[in-house]
């Protein structure tokens, strides 16, 4: 395990972001599709990277202390309230 996260702690970000659009797409870079294994694997080295490496507080990331981080309705509300997507105007339209 200390060979893993030695590993972990000297990866750049660039392997952290393609391992993560791998494990999100079931892809590689090349278009071929992860197996099954290969897509877990992937998966967990994207977590590990994210607790050792990452501070989120992010919904849906993973923590510093391993754990999945999860706002509640309120939380995610309130994080976004303000947030202007886009804005038209009537002529535009």
């Amino acid at each position: 395990m200390s060979d893993l996260l030695k590993v972990i702690d000297d990866m750049p970000m660039e392997v952290y972001q393609r391992l993560k659009s791998a494990a999100e797409t079931g892809k590689w870079e090349d278009g071929s599709s992860l197996s099954d294994e290969q897509r877990d694997s992937t998966l967990q080295v994207v977590m590990l990277f994210q607790q050792r490496r990452l501070q989120q507080d992010e919904h849906f990331t993973i923590g510093t202390d391993g754990k999945v981080i999860e706002l509640s309705k309120a939380e995610l509300k309130k994080r976004f309230r303000g947030d202007t997507i886009a804005q038209f105007q009537e002529k535009e339209l």
